[in-house]
């Protein structure tokens, strides 16, 4: 291959084949995502259920890393909360400046 050739995309199974590989594939994804009227102390403790789950998971760290990269809005991923992923990038951002 010459280098002005540009590669070729990684097969997407490479992509997304830690997720057969979740403790959560099982998992009613409810669990994991609040409904839009939820809020304080239930939504906590559906948020604490969902994290120690995650505490569980071997491929934890990639769905972590996977929400970080693409900017995952909603729900828990790796063990994270939107808020706290929020964080995350803030404190990476505030690195960075």
């Amino acid at each position: 291959m010459s280098r002005g050739m540009p590669r070729l995309p990684r097969p997407l199974m490479d992509l997304w084949d830690w997720q057969s590989q979740s403790a959560c594939r099982d998992v009613n994804p409810e669990l994991f995502f609040s409904p839009e009227s939820e809020r304080g102390v239930r939504k906590r403790a559906r948020e604490m259920v969902a994290k120690s789950l995650c505490g569980t998971c071997p491929v934890q760290p990639e769905c972590r890393q996977h929400a970080l990269s693409v900017g995952e809005p909603y729900g828990v991923w790796g063990g994270t909360t939107e808020s706290e992923r929020d964080n995350v990038v803030l404190a990476e951002h505030r690195k960075s400046a």
